[in-house]
C-alpha cells in the first residue's frame, strides 16, 4: 500500500492509519472517528486558514476558461470560502471574476456546464443588487425554456443526459427562481431532473450511473468493473449529492415537489456512507474500492460537504453521519499540501479512473474541499 507521505502523517495523526490497515486485513476499526479525529483540525481558527490557504492557492493558478464547468464548481466553493471567512481578497477576486467573463455564461448553448458558472453570478448579486451581474444567465435560461428542443435533447433525447448535470444546472435554476420570485423556474427544472433521474438512477443501488453508457438493460451485459459490479463514479455521485445540497438549500420548505428531493438525498446518503473506505475517502469507482487504491480527493470532498450539510440542516441523523463526515474531513486535510494544493483529485473524465495521485488537481477539487470546509465549519463538535 503506497500513501501520499503528507496523507500518512494525517493518518497517523489521528489513528485512522490503524483503520486502513485493519481493513485490508479484514477487520473494522476498532474506535469510532470521533474519538480518534485530531480536533485540531475542527476548530474554527484551523478551518478557516485551510479554506483561505486553498482558495487563495487556486486562485493564483487557474486553468481552464472562467466560464467553464470546471470554474462553475471551483467558485461555488469559492463564494462558500467567503461566506465562512468574509475575506476582502476573496470577495475582490469573485467580483473580478465576473467582470473579465463580463457576467455571461459559456458559449455551449443548451449544455448545463455552461451555466453553472451562474450560481456565483447569483450569489454575488444577492450580495449587491445589480442586474448586469445576472441578465445574461436569465436570457440564456430563457432562451432554453422558449424552445421545444436544443442541441443536447436533439442528440441524448433529453437535456440533462449525464449526471454530473445535476449539480451544474437545478442549483441555478432554483436561485433563479428564490432570487426573481418566479416558481416557473423550479418547475422547468424539476421536468428536466426527473428525465435524468428516470433514466440513470439505479434503485437498487441508490446511486446514478454517469450517463447511458453505463447502463445494462440485459442481464450480464453492460460494463462492469473488474470484480463484476456495475461502474458507478465516485464523482458523478458527488456532483449529484453535492447539487442535491445546494438545490435543496434553495427550496421552500412548502414545495410540493421537495420531498422527492429529500428522499433522494436521504437514499443517496446512506448508500455513500456503505461506501466509504475507512480511511475517511472514497475511491474513483464506488463499487471496486480495491481495483482502484488511493482516494479521489473532488468526489469524497463533495460527498464529505453533502452529508455536513445534512446534518446541519436536519435531514441527516447527527449520531449516524457525524463519523463519516469527521472520518472524511480528517482525510481531506491529509490531501492538502503546505502551500494549499488540493492532491489526489482525479483528472477531467466521464468515469473512473486510476491516472491520478498526490500531485494530481484540479480547480473543482478546491472547490469541493472549499465547500465541504465551509460546511463543516457549522457543525458543533
Amino acid at each position: 500500500m503506497r500513501l501520499h507521505s503528507r496523507f500518512l502523517s494525517a493518518l497517523l495523526a489521528t489513528g485512522l492509519l490503524m483503520g486502513l490497515l485493519g481493513s485490508c486485513a479484514g477487520s473494522r476499526p476498532a474506535t469510532p472517528a470521533t474519538a480518534a479525529a485530531d480536533q485540531r483540525l475542527f476548530r474554527p481558527a484551523y478551518i478557516k486558514r485551510q479554506l483561505l490557504k486553498v482558495a487563495n492557492w487556486q486562485l493564483a493558478h487557474p486553468r481552464h476558461p472562467l466560464t467553464d464547468w470546471t470554474n462553475g464548481a471551483f467558485y461555488t466553493g469559492v463564494f462558500a470560502a467567503y461566506e465562512a471567512t468574509k475575506s476582502p481578497k476573496i470577495l475582490d477576486s469573485l467580483r473580478a471574476m465576473g467582470e473579465r467573463t463580463r457576467w455571461r455564461p459559456g458559449p455551449k448553448f443548451g449544455h448545463a456546464d455552461d451555466i453553472a458558472i451562474g450560481q456565483t453570478y447569483f450569489d454575488l448579486y444577492r450580495l449587491r443588487p445589480d442586474q448586469r451581474l445576472i441578465q445574461a444567465t436569465i436570457d440564456t435560461v430563457n432562451k432554453l425554456r422558449r424552445l421545444p428542443t436544443n442541441p443536447e435533447k436533439a442528440r441524448q433525447g433529453i437535456t440533462w443526459w449525464w449526471c454530473d448535470a445535476l449539480f451544474m444546472a437545478p442549483p441555478l435554476l432554483a436561485k433563479m427562481s428564490v432570487t426573481l420570485h418566479d416558481p416557473s423556474y423550479f418547475t422547468y427544472a424539476d421536468s428536466l431532473y426527473r428525465q435524468t433521474y428516470a433514466r440513470l438512477y439505479n434503485p437498487e443501488e441508490h446511486l446514478f450511473a454517469r450517463d447511458a453508457r453505463y447502463l445494462s438493460p440485459v442481464p450480464g451485459q453492460g460494463q462492469r468493473e473488474a470484480n463484476g459490479q456495475r461502474v458507478f463514479w465516485s464523482r458523478g455521485n458527488g456532483w449529484v449529492i453535492g447539487g442535491l445540497a445546494l438545490t435543496l438549500q434553495e427550496l421552500p420548505p412548502d414545495y410540493p415537489r421537495r420531498a422527492f428531493y429529500v428522499t433522494l438525498f436521504k437514499e443517496m446518503s446512506a448508500r455513500l456512507v456503505q461506501l466509504q473506505q475507512p480511511d475517511g475517502l472514497w475511491r474513483a469507482s464506488l463499487l471496486d474500492p480495491a481495483a482502484y487504491p488511493g482516494g479521489e480527493g473532488s468526489g469524497s470532498g463533495f460527498d464529505c460537504y453533502a452529508l455536513a450539510w445534512g446534518i446541519n440542516n436536519g435531514l441527516l441523523d447527527r449520531a449516524t453521519y457525524l463519523p463519516a463526515v469527521q472520518r472524511a474531513w480528517v482525510a481531506m486535510n491529509g490531501l492538502v499540501s503546505a502551500e494549499g494544493r488540493v492532491g489526489w483529485v482525479q483528472p477531467i473524465g466521464g468515469d473512473p479512473r486510476r491516472n491520478f495521485s498526490a500531485d494530481s488537481w484540479e480547480v473543482y477539487g478546491a472547490g469541493a474541499y472549499l465547500l465541504a470546509g465551509s460546511e463543516i465549519l457549522k457543525i458543533k463538535h
